[in-house]
């Protein structure tokens, strides 16, 4: 049997795993935008935003189950 870590089926299969990784890679890429002073594109009320970086606002609190991934 395939290690479930490295068998891309299994991995994929895992969808929360999956969602968890997005939000932390977003959360990450946005928190060094920020610090580096650069802006970010969103996407608010039908339209792309540029998003300056003092207007940033890095969410908290899903660090412990994003840990888990």
């Amino acid at each position: 049997m395939r290690d479930p870590a490295t068998d891309i089926g299994a991995v994929l299969e895992d969808r929360d795993a999956i969602d968890r990784a997005l939000r932390r890679a977003v959360r990450e890429a946005v928190r060094r935008h920020k610090l580096l002073g650069k802006p970010v594109v969103a996407w608010s009320d039908g339209e792309v935003v540029w998003v300056p970086p003092e207007e940033i606002v890095i969410e908290e609190g899903e660090d412990e189950s994003l840990n888990q991934a």
